[in-house]
Parts: C-alpha cells; sequence; structure tokens
C-alpha cells in the first residue's frame, strides 16, 4: 500500500471528524441519552486519531479493519460495547457513501450469493432461516475443506456422516437443525449441477421417541395469570402484555407478532396482517380486548422512532427486535414471579399456541377449524391435536374383544 501524505492524511481526518458530527447527530435525534452520546464521542475521537496516525485509507476501512485499529488503541479500561459503537460507525459511513466496500469475489462468497439466492427466490425463505441455512453449510464446508473451499464435487456420505458424528457431539440427538439445513444445502448442490448426486438424500431423518405424548398446555387460569404478571412490569410492562396476548388470542408464532407493522393493523375492519412462515401473509380478526391493549401500548408506551415495526425496544434507537426470543425471555420471567412450573422443560412462548389449540379442541372445534386458526400450512401439523378429540376418538374406537364376540 503507498504511504499516505500528510495532505492526504488531513483530508481523511476532516471527513472522519465530520462524518462523526453527523452520527452523533443522528444519535441525538434517536433519543440517546447524553451521557451515551458522550461516550460514543470519546470513543469514536480515539478512533479517527488512530485511523489517521495508521494512515489507513478510507476504502479499506471495512469492519474487521475497523476493530484492528481499534483494539490497538491502549485504555486502562474498555467496556464491552466500545466494538460496538465502532461497528455503529463503520456501518453508517458505508449508509453514507464515504466507505464502499469492495465486493468479495472469493469461492465461498460466491457460493453464499448464489445459495441464498436460491433459498430467497425459489423457497421463499425468510432472511433469518436463510442467514441459519448459510451457517451451518458453511461450517460444514469449514468441516470439509477449511479455509478454501476445494472440488465441491469430491464431497462423499462419509464427509457428511463424519461431520454430524462431530455435531452430535455438541448437540442433543432430537436437534434437526442441522440434518435439516444440510438437506436443502445438497439439494441445491444438485440442482445447480454442483454434484454429480444428490447427497441429501442420504441424510436420514432424526427420530422423534416423544410422539406419543400429549401435546403440553396450560390451562386457561395459568394463562391469565402470565398476563397478569407480564402486564405488572414496570416499564416495559404494556408492551410485553401485548406481545404475548397477540399469541395467547391468536396464536401467532414468536417471530409473526416481533414482525408486525404499525400499518399492519385495520382498525376500521378490525384486522390484523399476519407476515407468516414462507413470506405468506394472512388477515385474522382482531379481537376488542386485543385491540384495545395494543392502542393503549402505542398511545402511551410506545417511543418515537423511524422504524415502523410495531414492538420496538426500549432503549434508543427504538428499533425493531431481531427475532422472537424477547417473548421467551418475558415468558421466563412471569413463569419466575408466578411460581407456574413450565409444563416443558424449555421455556416457549410456543407453548402458548399449544394451549390455544387445546381450547379450541375442547370447546368441538374440528381439526380443520384449529388449523385455519394457527395457519398450518401441512395437516400433519393440525394431527397432533386429534388425540385431544375424545368424542371424536370414541366414534372410531373398536369395541373390546369379548368371549365369543368372533360368532
Amino acid at each position: 500500500m503507498k504511504p499516505q501524505t500528510k495532505e492526504t492524511r488531513s483530508v481523511v481526518a476532516d471527513v472522519l471528524n465530520d462524518q462523526m458530527e453527523k452520527f452523533l447527530k443522528r444519535l441525538e435525534s434517536q433519543d440517546y441519552a447524553p451521557s451515551g452520546v458522550v461516550g460514543y464521542r470519546r470513543r469514536l475521537n480515539e478512533f479517527c486519531d488512530e485511523v489517521k496516525a495508521r494512515g489507513v485509507p478510507l476504502e479499506q476501512l471495512d469492519e474487521k479493519r475497523a476493530l484492528e485499529l481499534f483494539a490497538a488503541v491502549e485504555q486502562p479500561a474498555k467496556p464491552t460495547h466500545t466494538r460496538f459503537m465502532v461497528r455503529n460507525f463503520i456501518r453508517f459511513l458505508i449508509e453514507q457513501g464515504v466507505v464502499k466496500l469492495l465486493p468479495d469475489n472469493s469461492a465461498r462468497a460466491c457460493l453464499k450469493r448464489d445459495y441464498e439466492q436460491y433459498l430467497r427466490r425459489q423457497r421463499g425463505l425468510s432472511e433469518r432461516t436463510i442467514f441459519h441455512a448459510w451457517r451451518i453449510a458453511d461450517r460444514f464446508l469449514q468441516f470439509r475443506f477449511g479455509d478454501e473451499i476445494g472440488d465441491i464435487s469430491r464431497i462423499t456420505t462419509n464427509d457428511i456422516v463424519s461431520f454430524m458424528q462431530d455435531v452430535r457431539r455438541k448437540k442433543p440427538l432430537r436437534d434437526k437443525t442441522h440434518p435439516s439445513h444440510l438437506r436443502s444445502f445438497f439439494r441445491y448442490l444438485f440442482k445447480a449441477s454442483k454434484t454429480t448426486v444428490n447427497l441429501a438424500l442420504g441424510i436420514p431423518s432424526v427420530a422423534q421417541r416423544f410422539a406419543p405424548r400429549l401435546p403440553r398446555h396450560l390451562t386457561a387460569e395459568e394463562i391469565e395469570r402470565l398476563l397478569k404478571t407480564v402486564k405488572a412490569e414496570t416499564t416495559t410492562g404494556r408492551r410485553n402484555h401485548a406481545m404475548v396476548l397477540l399469541i395467547a388470542r391468536l396464536g401467532l408464532r414468536a417471530a409473526e407478532v416481533v414482525n408486525i407493522q404499525i400499518d399492519d393493523i385495520d382498525w376500521r375492519a378490525g384486522e390484523l396482517l399476519v407476515r407468516g412462515k414462507g413470506q405468506l401473509h394472512d388477515r385474522l380478526p382482531l379481537p376488542p380486548d386485543v385491540g384495545e391493549v395494543l392502542a393503549e401500548y402505542i398511545r402511551l408506551d410506545r417511543r418515537s422512532s423511524s422504524s415502523r415495526a410495531l414492538f420496538v425496544k426500549k432503549r434508543p434507537p427504538h428499533v425493531a427486535f431481531k427475532d422472537g426470543q424477547v417473548l421467551n425471555n418475558i415468558l421466563r420471567r412471569a413463569y419466575a414471579r408466578t411460581g407456574l412450573k413450565p409444563p416443558v422443560p424449555y421455556v416457549g412462548s410456543h407453548i402458548l399456541r399449544h394451549s390455544l389449540a387445546i381450547a379450541l379442541v375442547r370447546r368441538g372445534a374440528s381439526l380443520e377449524e384449529i388449523g385455519d386458526m394457527l395457519r398450518h400450512r401441512s395437516r400433519a401439523s393440525t394431527m397432533i391435536y386429534a388425540k385431544l378429540d375424545i368424542d371424536g376418538l370414541r366414534m372410531i374406537a373398536q369395541p373390546w374383544p369379548v368371549e365369543g364376540g368372533a360368532k
């Protein structure tokens, strides 16, 4: 790299300082606390001084390089969030067009782009699912080839078996994540003619030894206790109560709750647009009690934000939640406060969907109605609730054999 002159370094420093001021003004407009803005200014000043001292051109200032430079800044104590500050600033510079990243044309990067396009356009998967699909595929490639991808056509079933054995040492035996994503990855490689054999056919399904169990659920009284406890939280009670209520009353998935936009609510028609799995959109009727809770949250608690997401974080810049894990955390705290024992070892929000379905079965709803309510794409997903339809099972049950009954 050609060394920079003093004039060039001065220009780089001026550009960084100017962009830093714009960045800090944005933080102030996003309701950041004054002390937080001061902390950003202190850290970014140190970072800009290091960039000027090292003579790093702006076109080489990506996240990885920026973090290396910031790590070189000697400080008596570095809070854990300083790396987050630098990442935010670099992303701002990219957004402003000051830093232009060169495209990565390596074999791994090209394969990643092609595979993600396949999942996005032909499979219709969400961005979160696409992220995890490539993460596991990349982990396999690292296991098989190392840092540099070799000849993909030379992958064998023995390679897959060795990888799965390595995974099984760290994951529960019932975990279906790795086999499912690997199956998808090898289907893509076969369709793209990168392999001559469809290796996805050699990946077995994970045994489900808990299928005979009845679906675990909460009673109506337990759900009401949880809702009351969630609403009693001091600063985020109305928001968290509205999120949990959408699952308990409408059977939404956690990811569907956090993906709701303000424009998805049709107040006049009393309908809610649900952005479901596979990029499918459905309209559900909005019950009056749920509508009142949502309106109260929007009117009293929702912070002003540039995000159109209905549910936003309490801390600045008040953006949408990354995933539905926040609902699992909310329920975990509610269980601890009420003293209720979760019906399953893993505390998840999906238990509320099961509870709603079981309540519908006991009220006489048909499996078709339950499948429509939960928006199941496969009837097999709804059939697990047939075990609780006692009256329907009595109609098809054979009489108990008695002596002489065969005559």
